[in-house]
């Protein structure tokens, strides 16, 4: 019964293949009613998705694709890394210059950052003016003037010499602090097994990106699958909901014809008991104005009243019968009656006449 009132099930193959059709293009704005109202829509989707993937590329597109991704990684890192470099010793500047407030700094660190700090401002101005290729058209100002500002060289060389065992502490401080956050429990460990262990972290975080990602793909088809069978269910249950109505509405009218006849029932007893009353307070009443006699005599009144309207009813019968018969003789006789009866009231009008002024005479 489900079946035949919503038009829009399916068979198991047909399911299937819709199935089919919704995984393999994830990110179209499709639904399973879409792909059932458009039948030969689905087929041609279900043949293209043999020959792309879930993003519509062809397998050489796909490896054009990942080709020129690889590339723009490489030239992106390569890109990055001076960018990298310098924004870390930005910050070992920026945490010299915070903790030297905390605790005292002996004279080479001073001179070392100082000098560090006068490089990168120096390269960062380079940089933001553009003055590698000319002088500046707005301030009118050269590389010159820059190198000018710039330590002197014997600082800058002890300062390149130094730098790359301070980037090293650094940079392995900032891993530490990042190992501490992923694995807490390894704060504990020696430096070596923290080097050891954040070694291993690239890989850990690629196995747990992996596994993050097939978790959110098992995800998606349980959600897929939940939604598909949460659709069947809707169906179902407003299926049922309609057969129940039907089926209330079905008993809800028999049992109402029962409740409107013994209700009928209860009101012709109600008004035979009603009438009842009446003919019972109708008969006291004849009891306390009557008396035994005045009721016998009514009861003679009413039977010379009931005798004379037998006879009158059978007068009326035969005069009837008697114009009955005069039908025959036509309109004639029918205007001769009409005349004889206008006649007669107007000899009943003169009498009447002739009465009122007779009246004073007798007086």
């Amino acid at each position: 019964m489900a079946s035949s009132s919503h038009p829009l099930q399916t068979t198991e193959k047909e399911n299937s293949l819709l199935e089919k059709v919704l995984k393999a293009f994830p990110s179209a704005d499709l639904t399973e009613d879409d792909l059932i109202q458009n039948p030969q829509f689905c087929k041609l989707l279900a043949k293209l998705s043999s020959h792309v993937d879930s993003t519509g590329l062809t397998e050489s597109l796909r490896k054009e694709l990942e080709k020129a991704e690889e590339e723009l990684q490489t030239e992106t890192k390569r890109w990055m890394r001076p960018m990298i470099i310098h924004q870390l010793l930005e910050e070992m500047v920026q945490e010299y210059i915070v903790g030297k407030y905390r605790c005292t700094v002996t004279p080479d660190d001073d001179k070392f950052y100082g000098t560090l700090e006068q490089c990168l401002l120096a390269a960062k101005c380079d940089v933001q003016l553009h003055l590698t290729e000319g002088p500046s058209a707005v301030l009118g100002i050269s590389s010159k003037h820059i190198q000018r500002i710039l330590p002197s060289e014997q600082d800058v060389q002890d300062m390149e010499e130094r730098l790359p065992k301070e980037l090293e502490k650094h940079l392995k401080r900032k891993a530490f602090s990042i190992l501490s956050y992923i694995q807490p429990e390894s704060e504990k460990d020696s430096d070596g097994l923290k080097l050891e262990k954040f070694n291993h972290l690239p890989q850990l975080l690629k196995e747990e990106r992996n596994r993050i990602e097939h978790l959110r793909e098992a995800n998606a088809e349980m959600a897929f699958r939940l939604t598909r069978q949460t659709h069947s269910y809707l169906n179902d249950l407003l299926e049922h909901m309609r057969l129940l109505q039907t089926l209330l509405l079905e008993n809800r009218l028999k049992v109402q014809t029962k409740l409107d006849r013994k209700k009928l029932e209860y009101l012709e007893a109600k008004c035979q008991l009603g009438v009842q009353k009446i003919r019972v307070e109708m008969l006291a009443i004849q009891l306390d104005t009557y008396t035994a006699s005045k009721i016998a005599t009514h009861k003679k009144i009413r039977e010379h009243l009931e005798t004379e309207l037998t006879a009158t009813q059978k007068e009326k019968q035969a005069v009837e019968n008697k114009l009955a018969s005069y039908d025959m003789f036509g309109q004639e006789f029918k205007d001769l009656v009409e005349e004889y009866a206008r006649l007669q009231v107007e000899i009943e009008a003169k009498k009447l006449a002739v009465d009122t002024l007779t009246k004073p005479e007798v007086k």
